[in-house]
C-alpha cells in the first residue's frame, strides 16, 4: 500500500493547486479524481470552455454587427459553423488540462483515477477501473461542484440539458431558458444570443 503525507480528492483548481503547494512544500502527495482528464469543472466543462466560447461568439458578433465601420468588409453571407466552433472550444480545453498532467509529473504528484472514499481516518479506497487502497497523513477534500437540478424537472440530456451539454450542441437553439444568473448560466447565454438564438434567464434573486 503506497503511503503519503497528504492526498488530495479532486484536481479541480482547489484540488491541483493545494496538491502542487504540498509537494513543493517536501510533502509525498497524490490526487485523487474521478474523470478521466485533470482540472475539474472550472478546466472541463465550466469557466475555460465557456470563455473559449465566448470569444468565438464575439468574434462572430463584431464581424456581423462591426467589422463595417472599420473599413472591413466581407463579401456574402458570413455563418456560423458550431461544430468548427465547438471543436475549438475541445482543443483549448485539451491543452490545459493538458497541462495540468505536466504539473503533476514535474513535481511528482501521484495521480489516481477513480472514486476516493474514507476507510478510516488514514486510509482511503479508491474505486475506478480496479478498487485500490492508500495510506494518507492528511487529506484534502476540494470536490469541487456541479449542476444542481430542480424536483419538477427530469434532465434529460437532449431538451432540458445541464451546462455540461450547453458546451457541446449541435444546433443553435431558437430558443433557450436558463435557469440561474449565474456566471456560466449568463456567459452561455451570451454565446447563444449571440449566434442568433433567443434566451430568457430565470433567476431566483432580484440581481
Amino acid at each position: 500500500m503506497s503511503k503519503y503525507d497528504v492526498a488530495v480528492i479532486g484536481s479541480g483548481p482547489g484540488g491541483y493547486v493545494a496538491a502542487i503547494r504540498c509537494a513543493q512544500l517536501g510533502m509525498k502527495t497524490a490526487i485523487i479524481e474521478k474523470y478521466s482528464t485533470l482540472g475539474g469543472t472550472c478546466l472541463n466543462v465550466g469557466c475555460i470552455p465557456s470563455k473559449a466560447l465566448l470569444d468565438s461568439s464575439h468574434h462572430y458578433e463584431d464581424a456581423v454587427k462591426h467589422f463595417e465601420e472599420h473599413g472591413i468588409e466581407i463579401p456574402g453571407e458570413i455563418k456560423v459553423n458550431l461544430e468548427k466552433m465547438i471543436a475549438r472550444k475541445q482543443s483549448v480545453v485539451d491543452q490545459t488540462t493538458g497541462g495540468i498532467d505536466f504539473l503533476m509529473k514535474k513535481n511528482n504528484i501521484d495521480v489516481y483515477e477513480g472514486v476516493g472514499s474514507f476507510k478510516d481516518a488514514t486510509h482511503i479506497t479508491i474505486k475506478g477501473k480496479e478498487t485500490l487502497e492508500i495510506e494518507a497523513k492528511n487529506t484534502i477534500i476540494a470536490t469541487g461542484s456541479k449542476p444542481a437540478s430542480l424536483p419538477f424537472i427530469s434532465i434529460d440530456k437532449e431538451r432540458i440539458i445541464t451546462s455540461t451539454e450547453a458546451l457541446k450542441l449541435k444546433e443553435v437553439p431558437k430558443h433557450l431558458i436558463v435557469i440561474g444568473g449565474g456566471v456560466i448560466g449568463l456567459e452561455l447565454g451570451q454565446v447563444y444570443k449571440r449566434l442568433g438564438a433567443e434566451v430568457t434567464v430565470v433567476e431566483y434573486m432580484d440581481r
